[in-house]
């Protein structure tokens, strides 16, 4: 008997340290048992807002780099992109439909909407932001800074008072797999174009690779991923906020939480990417390159507190809220597009 139980034992124990198979998100899958073992409450903080009876689903696959979700409140439908596949792409609901709403889409990488309803777009081939409108057209808002072209637009972003912020990394200018090699002309930033005037006004240069961007629920922070380590080896891997003053520019910035974390014993840091507040102040980021038991959805409090993961099988690049409440996180990973509702509601409107 006392031989049974030590070999029983054993046995706990190599499993225990074996590794777990990957997670089958195929449609013969079988069902997650709840509570949602990839959404993970690390502060008490996370508890209220994780839901127990809600599963991480993946509602599309087949992209090659799924980028910028943006949900349209009018449309009721959520776009993103699939940059190398030089496509947008929209996501119904009711019935769980995915087809193609452009292509060519200028290899488009960020995407909103703005207080009208129209979206707003980041192309990396023709180094623009452009506006859909109504009847079809395209307006090009903003093309070139001191009479040279952007790198390769980025991610973007919508002030109440009509301003649009966007960054300008330029890493669709880097090869021709996510638009067209070309050389950067200019220093990375982020920038505001005035609702008014349509003039573009650079409000800084300070990071070394500006990407994801979002406003806190009152519009008086803004916090901006810093992914310059993918080129910069000096560069930090960490999310800086800043003091928005007026509406119009930039304050006091500083950094806002670094990305490092304890992953099995070990301090890693990957990259964060996309990024977005709920109402409650709450930063949600996108984020990899590290691996399993990283790469997904990390969840800060304002204070810079990491609270909860949400746990992906890729890289997730980007997020957004939205579905009728804002409470459904839509998450844009490599190739495919995953989502879970959430107790926390998307302080903007995409």
């Amino acid at each position: 008997m006392q031989n049974s139980r030590r070999s029983f034992l054993a046995t706990l124990g190599t499993l225990a340290a074996a590794p777990l198979l990957a997670r089958d998100f195929g449609k013969n899958a079988a069902p997650i048992r709840y509570p949602e073992p990839d959404v993970i409450a690390l502060e008490e903080a996370f508890k209220k807002i994780k839901i127990g009876n809600a599963a991480i689903e993946r509602l599309h696959t087949g992209m090659r780099w799924a980028e910028g979700p943006a949900w349209s409140g009018p449309g009721q439908y959520l776009m993103w992109s699939d940059i190398p596949n030089n496509a947008q792409m929209r996501y119904l609901p009711e019935d769980g439909h995915v087809s193609t709403l452009r292509k060519p889409s200028n290899y488009s990488n960020g995407n909103t909407f703005d207080l009208q309803g129209r979206q707003v777009s980041c192309e990396h081939e023709t180094r623009r932001v452009v506006r859909y409108e109504a009847n079809g057209t395209v307006t090009i808002l903003a093309e070139k800074f001191s009479g040279k072209p952007f790198n390769a637009p980025n991610d973007i972003v919508v002030h109440p008072d009509g301003g649009i912020w966007f960054t300008d990394p330029g890493y669709g200018a880097l090869f021709d797999y996510e638009g067209k090699k070309q050389p950067l002309e200019l220093k990375e930033a982020v920038y505001r174009i005035d609702p008014a005037t349509g003039k573009t006004e650079m409000v800084t240069d300070a990071l070394f690779k500006p990407n994801g961007l979002c406003f806190s629920p009152d519009y008086k922070k803004l916090y901006i991923c810093d992914t310059g380590a993918s080129h910069y080896k000096q560069a930090p891997k960490n999310i800086q906020v800043w003091d928005v003053t007026d509406g119009r520019k930039l304050g006091h910035g500083r950094q806002y939480i670094s990305m490092e974390m304890d992953v099995k014993g070990e301090k890693v840091a990957g990259m964060a990417d996309g990024v977005r507040c709920d109402t409650d102040g709450n930063v949600w980021v996108g984020a990899g390159w590290v691996g399993e038991g990283y790469d997904g959805v990390h969840i800060f409090s304002p204070e810079g507190q990491r609270i909860g993961l949400i746990l992906l099988p890729e890289i997730c690049a980007n997020i957004c809220f939205g579905g009728p409440r804002r409470n459904r996180l839509f998450m844009a990973a490599g190739q495919s597009l995953y989502a879970v509702y959430v107790e926390a509601i998307g302080a903007h409107f995409c």
